[in-house]
């Protein structure tokens, strides 16, 4: 089974990239359907024409930034050494539209060091960018991370 990274391997700078991931209609639509989010914008082309400067529908900014965590994990970087999310700071920059391709670039910014001997705890920076290459998503994380077996 693979591993992710452990906390000791993690160090301010160190940079990744996601895979990329288009958002469908059948997200959007699934994603208003599971959530309750039926709000004109995302679910009226005409009232989105008419009503918005967007032209067309959009994607909910908590789909993209769930869509942006899934990449991440799927990135592998945390895989079975992620322990915990322990909170964000979310900035949208622009939207999402249905049909958008959206990856990840992941940036360490800071690492810690905790009381207990198994985990400590690391902060990235997340900017989730459109086929574009528009930065539509910023924001930091922090998760704690399992450290390397027999560190402390």
């Amino acid at each position: 089974m693979l591993e992710g990274l452990y906390f000791d391997d993690f160090s301010p700078g160190k940079q990744f990239k996601t895979l990329k991931r288009t958002i469908t209609e059948t997200d959007l639509v699934n994603f208003i359907t599971l959530c309750g989010f039926f709000e004109s914008l995302f679910m009226d082309q005409i009232y989105v024409e008419t009503e918005t400067s967007f032209g067309s529908r959009i994607a909910p900014g908590v789909l993209s930034l769930a869509y942006a965590e899934g990449l991440s994990i799927l990135s592998g970087i945390i895989h079975h050494t992620g322990m915990a999310f322990l909170g964000l700071k979310l900035q949208i920059h622009k939207p999402v539209f249905i049909g958008d391709t959206i990856c990840v670039e992941i940036e360490v910014v800071d690492r810690r060091e905790t009381q207990k001997p198994d985990c400590g705890i690391v902060t990235f920076h997340h900017r989730v960018m459109n086929q574009k290459s528009e930065v539509v998503m910023e924001y930091e994380v922090r998760r704690m991370i399992r450290r390397k077996a027999g560190k402390a």
